[in-house]
């Protein structure tokens, strides 16, 4: 075996289980239940509704931020610690597999399997958005969809990482719901109690400083948000940020965070794999 064969088998056994098949149900209900939404009317007095392009972003800007999240945690926070606990992981490393195949082919396998479910949800959205909205821009959704593959792919990572660092699925899980937890509920209650501890109940005359809001860009959602800014500038319309000057405030500085809270989490996950003794 090696990386390619590990991440075969882990995309192969997703089919076998029926988790591909169901994951990609549950992204077309999701992103098909938002491309319908919008012809519902929004008071029962006025039958006027808006079907764009924007609109349909604007329908599903927060049911993302909150629901990829909670499919890559769950689909990956298992896919070490459950087979460590299991005794199945020895017989995998008893192959010609490295510890480095097992981590980063199991990264390939997960992904691959979130990939294919966004873009086939995704597709099922914008079919429905193209047949029967007033304006649909294929290109804009089509990048849309990519972002939310590469937001998807960051948690997938950081759930790898967590469970390569833990020994039990029961511990991977509470790991993975915390760090769910921090990034979606968490983020801002530690930024509020930040803000109280360094300037007290009063904002300052000239605002948060840079650095302040540096820390709320560092939220896995808030720089996808920042992101999707960068590629696509009508976004701005939908979602509002503080302007800044300094360079590590500027939207594209999205991009690299995300690919931080990726890499780092899985390259921690491998170092600790390496040299962990399997029981």
């Amino acid at each position: 075996m090696s990386l390619r064969a590990v991440a075969k088998k882990e995309f192969t056994d997703s089919i076998r289980s029926y988790s591909l098949i169901t994951l990609i149900g549950v992204f077309t209900l999701f992103a098909g239940g938002l491309a319908l939404i919008q012809h519902v009317p929004p008071t029962y007095l006025t039958g006027e509704y808006d079907t764009s392009t924007l609109a349909l972003l604007n329908s599903m800007r927060q049911p993302t931020v909150f629901f990829v999240p909670m499919i890559g945690l769950a689909v990956g926070y298992g896919a070490i610690a459950n087979e460590r606990q299991t005794g199945s992981l020895r017989l995998l490393l008893s192959l010609p597999n490295s510890r480095a195949d097992v981590v980063f082919g199991k990264f390939i396998g997960q992904t691959l399997v979130v990939l294919v479910s966004i873009g086939i949800g995704y597709a099922v959205a914008g079919t429905i958005a193209l047949a029967t909205y007033e304006t649909f821009d294929v290109r804009i959704f089509g990048i849309y969809t990519g972002l939310t593959a590469l937001y998807g792919t960051m948690y997938i990572a950081l759930a790898i990482g967590i469970s390569s660092i833990l020994e039990s699925k029961e511990k991977a899980l509470v790991g993975a719901s915390a760090a769910y937890l921090l990034f979606i509920i968490g983020w801002d209650i530690l930024l509020l109690f930040l803000q109280l501890a360094v300037y007290g109940p009063q904002v300052p005359d000239g605002g948060l400083p840079d650095w302040f809001k540096f820390i709320g860009l560092a939220n896995p959602s808030t720089s996808f948000m920042y992101a999707v800014r960068t590629v696509i500038p009508a976004y701005r319309e939908l979602t509002f940020y503080p302007d800044s000057t300094a360079v590590y405030m500027q939207e594209w500085v999205g991009f690299p965070l995300l690919l931080l809270w990726g890499l780092v989490p899985l390259g921690i996950g491998y170092y600790r794999f390496r040299t962990a003794h399997l029981s």
